[in-house]
Protein backbone atom coordinates (compact mmCIF):
# COMPACT_ATOMS: atom_id res chain seq x y z
CA UNK A 1 0.00 0.00 0.00
CA UNK A 2 1.57 3.31 -1.11
CA UNK A 3 1.52 6.54 0.91
CA UNK A 4 -1.41 7.97 -1.06
CA UNK A 5 -3.55 4.89 -0.46
CA UNK A 6 -2.63 4.91 3.24
CA UNK A 7 -3.57 8.58 3.48
CA UNK A 8 -6.95 7.98 1.83
CA UNK A 9 -7.64 5.05 4.15
CA UNK A 10 -6.73 7.16 7.19
CA UNK A 11 -9.00 9.99 6.05
CA UNK A 12 -11.85 7.55 5.51
CA UNK A 13 -11.33 6.04 8.97
CA UNK A 14 -11.32 9.46 10.71
CA UNK A 15 -14.37 10.78 8.83
CA UNK A 16 -16.23 7.47 9.35
CA UNK A 17 -15.67 7.49 13.08
CA UNK A 18 -16.57 11.18 13.20
CA UNK A 19 -19.96 10.32 11.65
CA UNK A 20 -20.39 7.57 14.26
CA UNK A 21 -19.53 10.07 17.00
CA UNK A 22 -22.19 12.50 15.76
CA UNK A 23 -24.75 9.71 15.64
CA UNK A 24 -23.82 8.53 19.13
CA UNK A 25 -23.88 11.99 20.72
CA UNK A 26 -27.21 12.57 18.95
CA UNK A 27 -28.69 9.96 21.29
CA UNK A 28 -28.10 12.39 24.17
CA UNK A 29 -27.91 15.84 22.56
CA UNK A 30 -30.68 16.68 20.10
CA UNK A 31 -29.67 19.28 17.53
CA UNK A 32 -26.55 21.42 18.06
CA UNK A 33 -24.76 19.62 15.20
CA UNK A 34 -22.78 22.71 14.24
CA UNK A 35 -21.70 23.27 17.84
CA UNK A 36 -20.51 19.66 18.14
CA UNK A 37 -18.48 20.06 14.95
CA UNK A 38 -16.87 23.28 16.19
CA UNK A 39 -15.92 21.65 19.51
CA UNK A 40 -14.24 18.80 17.62
CA UNK A 41 -12.44 21.27 15.35
CA UNK A 42 -11.09 23.11 18.40
CA UNK A 43 -9.96 19.87 20.00
CA UNK A 44 -8.19 18.61 16.86
CA UNK A 45 -6.40 21.97 16.54
CA UNK A 46 -5.38 21.97 20.24
CA UNK A 47 -7.46 25.10 20.66
CA UNK A 48 -9.74 26.25 23.46
CA UNK A 49 -13.34 27.23 22.95
CA UNK A 50 -15.60 29.89 24.47
CA UNK A 51 -19.26 28.84 24.57
CA UNK A 52 -21.80 31.66 24.86
CA UNK A 53 -25.41 30.78 25.62
CA UNK A 54 -28.17 31.23 28.15
CA UNK A 55 -28.56 28.64 30.95
CA UNK A 56 -30.35 25.40 30.23
CA UNK A 57 -29.03 24.68 26.72
CA UNK A 58 -27.17 21.49 27.77
CA UNK A 59 -23.65 22.95 27.56
CA UNK A 60 -22.42 20.82 30.48
CA UNK A 61 -24.07 17.67 29.15
CA UNK A 62 -22.64 18.30 25.70
CA UNK A 63 -19.04 18.67 26.90
CA UNK A 64 -19.34 15.77 29.35
CA UNK A 65 -20.76 13.51 26.62
CA UNK A 66 -17.99 14.53 24.23
CA UNK A 67 -15.34 13.64 26.82
CA UNK A 68 -17.00 10.25 27.30
CA UNK A 69 -17.02 9.51 23.56
CA UNK A 70 -13.35 10.48 23.31
CA UNK A 71 -12.41 8.46 26.41
CA UNK A 72 -10.86 11.54 28.03
CA UNK A 73 -10.86 12.65 31.67
CA UNK A 74 -13.47 15.34 32.28
CA UNK A 75 -13.25 18.13 34.84
CA UNK A 76 -15.84 20.79 35.62
CA UNK A 77 -15.13 24.05 37.44
CA UNK A 78 -17.97 26.31 38.54
CA UNK A 79 -16.49 29.81 38.61
CA UNK A 80 -17.70 32.07 41.41
CA UNK A 81 -16.57 35.46 42.77
CA UNK A 82 -14.82 33.84 45.75
CA UNK A 83 -12.92 31.20 43.74
CA UNK A 84 -9.16 31.36 44.33
CA UNK A 85 -6.40 30.24 41.92
CA UNK A 86 -5.44 27.39 44.28
CA UNK A 87 -9.02 26.10 44.05
CA UNK A 88 -8.47 25.20 40.40
CA UNK A 89 -4.73 24.47 40.29
CA UNK A 90 -4.41 22.57 43.57
CA UNK A 91 -2.41 23.23 46.72
CA UNK A 92 -0.08 21.69 49.29
CA UNK A 93 -1.86 19.86 52.12
CA UNK A 94 -0.16 18.89 55.38
CA UNK A 95 -0.27 15.10 55.66
CA UNK A 96 0.84 12.75 58.43
CA UNK A 97 2.48 9.40 57.65
CA UNK A 98 0.50 6.75 59.53
CA UNK A 99 3.58 4.56 59.99
CA UNK A 100 6.22 7.05 61.10
CA UNK A 101 4.09 9.88 62.40
CA UNK A 102 6.15 12.33 60.34
CA UNK A 103 4.32 15.27 58.80
CA UNK A 104 5.01 16.59 55.32
CA UNK A 105 3.32 18.63 52.64
CA UNK A 106 1.74 16.79 49.74
CA UNK A 107 0.42 18.49 46.60
CA UNK A 108 -3.24 17.73 45.90
CA UNK A 109 -4.14 18.25 42.25
CA UNK A 110 -6.97 20.62 41.42
CA UNK A 111 -9.66 20.09 38.78
CA UNK A 112 -7.40 21.55 36.06
CA UNK A 113 -5.58 18.22 35.94
CA UNK A 114 -7.92 16.65 33.39
CA UNK A 115 -8.09 16.43 29.60
CA UNK A 116 -11.31 18.29 28.89
CA UNK A 117 -12.21 21.13 31.27
CA UNK A 118 -15.59 22.82 31.42
CA UNK A 119 -14.95 26.25 32.90
CA UNK A 120 -18.51 27.25 33.75
CA UNK A 121 -19.23 31.02 33.72
CA UNK A 122 -15.61 32.08 33.47
CA UNK A 123 -16.62 35.76 33.66
CA UNK A 124 -17.96 35.30 37.22
CA UNK A 125 -14.53 34.94 38.82
CA UNK A 126 -11.93 37.67 39.50
CA UNK A 127 -9.02 38.32 37.09
CA UNK A 128 -6.49 36.56 39.33
CA UNK A 129 -8.28 33.25 38.99
CA UNK A 130 -8.98 33.85 35.31
CA UNK A 131 -5.23 34.37 34.82
CA UNK A 132 -4.44 31.03 36.47
CA UNK A 133 -6.75 29.32 34.00
CA UNK A 134 -5.36 31.25 31.04
CA UNK A 135 -1.80 30.29 32.01
CA UNK A 136 -2.81 26.65 31.89
CA UNK A 137 -4.51 27.20 28.53
CA UNK A 138 -1.50 28.91 26.96
CA UNK A 139 1.45 27.12 28.53
CA UNK A 140 -0.16 23.71 29.31
CA UNK A 141 1.40 24.06 32.77
CA UNK A 142 0.24 24.88 36.29
CA UNK A 143 2.35 26.90 38.72
CA UNK A 144 1.44 26.33 42.37
CA UNK A 145 3.40 26.49 45.61
CA UNK A 146 6.53 27.49 43.72
CA UNK A 147 6.40 24.42 41.45
CA UNK A 148 5.60 24.17 37.75
CA UNK A 149 3.76 21.04 36.66
CA UNK A 150 2.88 19.95 33.13
CA UNK A 151 -0.68 19.03 32.24
CA UNK A 152 -1.48 15.79 30.44
CA UNK A 153 -2.20 16.00 26.72
CA UNK A 154 -4.66 16.46 25.22
CA UNK A 155 -5.72 19.46 27.29
CA UNK A 156 -8.62 21.60 26.10
CA UNK A 157 -10.75 24.16 27.94
CA UNK A 158 -14.37 24.78 27.00
CA UNK A 159 -15.34 27.94 28.89
CA UNK A 160 -18.91 29.22 29.11
CA UNK A 161 -20.35 32.70 29.48
CA UNK A 162 -23.90 33.74 30.26
CA UNK A 163 -24.81 36.63 27.89
CA UNK A 164 -27.82 37.95 29.82
CA UNK A 165 -26.49 38.70 33.32
CA UNK A 166 -23.74 41.29 33.77
CA UNK A 167 -23.95 42.17 37.46
CA UNK A 168 -21.04 40.80 39.45
CA UNK A 169 -19.10 39.72 36.38
CA UNK A 170 -15.48 40.24 35.37
CA UNK A 171 -15.47 40.40 31.55
CA UNK A 172 -12.42 38.94 29.85
CA UNK A 173 -10.17 41.59 28.26
CA UNK A 174 -9.79 41.45 24.48
CA UNK A 175 -6.21 40.15 24.77
CA UNK A 176 -7.45 37.20 26.81
CA UNK A 177 -10.44 36.58 24.54
CA UNK A 178 -7.98 36.27 21.66
CA UNK A 179 -6.51 33.19 23.38
CA UNK A 180 -9.68 31.25 22.60
CA UNK A 181 -9.51 29.42 19.31
CA UNK A 182 -13.25 29.70 18.64
CA UNK A 183 -16.13 31.66 20.15
CA UNK A 184 -19.24 29.53 19.68
CA UNK A 185 -22.79 30.82 20.14
CA UNK A 186 -25.30 28.24 21.40
CA UNK A 187 -28.84 29.21 20.47
CA UNK A 188 -32.24 27.89 21.48
CA UNK A 189 -33.31 24.64 19.78
CA UNK A 190 -35.78 24.72 16.92
CA UNK A 191 -39.43 23.95 17.63
CA UNK A 192 -39.28 20.32 16.40
CA UNK A 193 -35.94 19.72 18.13
CA UNK A 194 -37.29 20.99 21.42
CA UNK A 195 -40.26 18.64 21.15
CA UNK A 196 -37.84 15.71 20.75
CA UNK A 197 -35.86 16.98 23.77
CA UNK A 198 -39.00 17.07 25.91
CA UNK A 199 -40.02 13.58 24.84
CA UNK A 200 -36.54 12.06 25.31
CA UNK A 201 -35.65 13.62 28.66
CA UNK A 202 -38.95 13.00 30.46
CA UNK A 203 -39.53 9.35 29.60
CA UNK A 204 -36.28 7.42 30.17
CA UNK A 205 -32.79 7.79 31.67
CA UNK A 206 -30.07 8.97 29.27
CA UNK A 207 -28.36 6.21 27.28
CA UNK A 208 -24.85 5.01 28.15
CA UNK A 209 -22.24 6.28 25.70
CA UNK A 210 -19.30 4.17 24.60
CA UNK A 211 -15.96 5.69 23.48
CA UNK A 212 -15.39 5.97 19.74
CA UNK A 213 -11.98 7.69 19.75
CA UNK A 214 -9.14 7.00 22.18
CA UNK A 215 -6.60 9.40 23.64
CA UNK A 216 -4.05 8.06 21.15
CA UNK A 217 -6.49 8.68 18.29
CA UNK A 218 -6.91 12.31 19.34
CA UNK A 219 -3.13 12.79 19.61
CA UNK A 220 -2.71 11.29 16.14
CA UNK A 221 -5.38 13.59 14.68
CA UNK A 222 -3.74 16.61 16.29
CA UNK A 223 -0.52 15.72 14.48
CA UNK A 224 -2.23 14.74 11.25
CA UNK A 225 -4.14 18.02 10.92
CA UNK A 226 -0.86 19.91 10.48
CA UNK A 227 -0.05 17.88 7.35
CA UNK A 228 -3.37 18.61 5.60
CA UNK A 229 -2.41 20.62 2.49
CA UNK A 230 -3.74 24.14 1.94
CA UNK A 231 -4.02 25.43 -1.65
CA UNK A 232 -2.77 28.94 -2.36
CA UNK A 233 -6.22 30.36 -3.06
CA UNK A 234 -7.34 29.39 0.49
CA UNK A 235 -4.46 31.36 2.02
CA UNK A 236 -5.44 34.26 -0.25
CA UNK A 237 -9.07 34.07 0.84
CA UNK A 238 -8.14 34.13 4.54
CA UNK A 239 -5.77 37.05 4.07
CA UNK A 240 -8.39 39.08 2.20
CA UNK A 241 -10.97 38.51 4.94
CA UNK A 242 -8.59 39.44 7.77
CA UNK A 243 -7.19 42.52 6.03
CA UNK A 244 -10.64 43.73 4.97
CA UNK A 245 -11.64 43.72 8.66
CA UNK A 246 -8.79 46.07 9.66
CA UNK A 247 -9.98 49.69 9.39
CA UNK A 248 -6.51 51.03 8.54
CA UNK A 249 -5.79 48.44 5.87
CA UNK A 250 -5.86 49.45 2.18
CA UNK A 251 -8.31 46.55 1.64
CA UNK A 252 -10.78 47.79 4.29
CA UNK A 253 -14.25 48.59 3.00
CA UNK A 254 -16.10 51.73 4.06
CA UNK A 255 -18.42 49.74 6.36
CA UNK A 256 -15.41 48.51 8.33
CA UNK A 257 -13.81 51.97 8.53
CA UNK A 258 -17.10 53.33 9.84
CA UNK A 259 -17.83 50.71 12.50
CA UNK A 260 -14.65 48.85 13.51
CA UNK A 261 -12.19 50.11 16.15
CA UNK A 262 -9.73 47.23 15.93
CA UNK A 263 -9.59 44.37 13.47
CA UNK A 264 -8.27 40.83 13.95
CA UNK A 265 -4.54 40.12 14.30
CA UNK A 266 -2.41 37.37 12.75
CA UNK A 267 -3.79 34.77 15.20
CA UNK A 268 -7.14 35.10 13.44
CA UNK A 269 -5.63 34.00 10.13
CA UNK A 270 -3.84 31.11 11.82
CA UNK A 271 -7.13 30.03 13.39
CA UNK A 272 -9.00 30.10 10.08
CA UNK A 273 -6.34 28.05 8.29
CA UNK A 274 -6.14 25.44 11.07
CA UNK A 275 -9.93 25.28 11.34
CA UNK A 276 -10.21 24.71 7.57
CA UNK A 277 -7.65 21.91 7.87
CA UNK A 278 -9.54 20.26 10.74
CA UNK A 279 -12.84 20.63 8.87
CA UNK A 280 -11.31 18.85 5.88
CA UNK A 281 -9.87 16.08 8.07
CA UNK A 282 -13.15 15.39 9.87
CA UNK A 283 -15.13 15.37 6.63
CA UNK A 284 -12.73 13.18 4.65
CA UNK A 285 -11.46 15.88 2.27
CA UNK A 286 -7.84 15.55 1.07
CA UNK A 287 -7.12 19.30 1.34
CA UNK A 288 -8.43 22.39 3.09
CA UNK A 289 -10.87 24.52 1.14
CA UNK A 290 -12.69 27.82 1.30
CA UNK A 291 -15.80 25.99 2.48
CA UNK A 292 -13.96 25.14 5.71
CA UNK A 293 -12.99 28.79 6.13
CA UNK A 294 -16.61 29.90 5.65
CA UNK A 295 -17.79 27.23 8.07
CA UNK A 296 -15.72 28.64 10.95
CA UNK A 297 -15.33 32.30 10.07
CA UNK A 298 -17.94 33.63 12.52
CA UNK A 299 -16.71 31.54 15.45
CA UNK A 300 -13.08 32.38 14.69
CA UNK A 301 -13.56 36.15 14.32
CA UNK A 302 -16.52 37.33 16.39
CA UNK A 303 -14.30 37.78 19.49
CA UNK A 304 -11.42 39.29 17.53
CA UNK A 305 -13.26 42.25 15.97
CA UNK A 306 -13.91 45.25 18.22
CA UNK A 307 -16.72 47.60 17.10
CA UNK A 308 -16.31 51.34 17.75
CA UNK A 309 -18.66 53.89 19.34
CA UNK A 310 -20.48 54.46 16.05
CA UNK A 311 -21.42 50.79 15.92
CA UNK A 312 -22.57 50.80 19.54
CA UNK A 313 -24.68 53.93 19.02
CA UNK A 314 -26.28 52.67 15.83
CA UNK A 315 -26.86 49.11 17.00
CA UNK A 316 -24.38 47.51 14.60
CA UNK A 317 -23.00 44.29 16.08
CA UNK A 318 -20.04 42.08 15.16
CA UNK A 319 -22.24 39.60 13.32
CA UNK A 320 -23.42 42.36 10.95
CA UNK A 321 -19.84 43.50 10.34
CA UNK A 322 -18.69 39.97 9.52
CA UNK A 323 -21.69 39.38 7.25
CA UNK A 324 -20.94 42.53 5.25
CA UNK A 325 -17.28 41.63 4.88
CA UNK A 326 -18.06 38.09 3.71
CA UNK A 327 -20.47 39.47 1.11
CA UNK A 328 -17.71 41.79 -0.13
CA UNK A 329 -14.77 39.36 -0.15
CA UNK A 330 -15.22 36.91 -3.00
CA UNK A 331 -13.69 33.45 -2.97
CA UNK A 332 -10.53 33.48 -5.16
CA UNK A 333 -10.45 31.23 -8.19
CA UNK A 334 -8.58 27.97 -7.80
CA UNK A 335 -5.44 27.94 -9.93
CA UNK A 336 -5.07 24.32 -11.14
CA UNK A 337 -1.61 24.85 -12.62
Amino acid sequence: MDDRTKGEALLADVSGRYLRLKDEIGRVIIGQNEVIEELLISLVCKGHCLLVGVPGLAKTLLVRSLARLLDLKFGRIQFTPDLMPSDITGTDILQEDAGTGRKCFEFVHGPLFANIILADEINRTPPKTQSALLEAMQEKTVTACGKTMYLDEPFVVFATQNPIEHEGTYPLPEAQLDRFFLNVLIDYPAYDEERKILEATTSAPPPELKPIFSRQDIAGMQELVLSVPVPGHVFEYVLRIVHTLRPKSPLAIEYVRQYVEWGPGPRAGQTLILAAKAYALLNGDPAAGCDGVKRCVYSALRHRVIPNYNATGEGVDVESILKNVLLHVKEPEYDRR
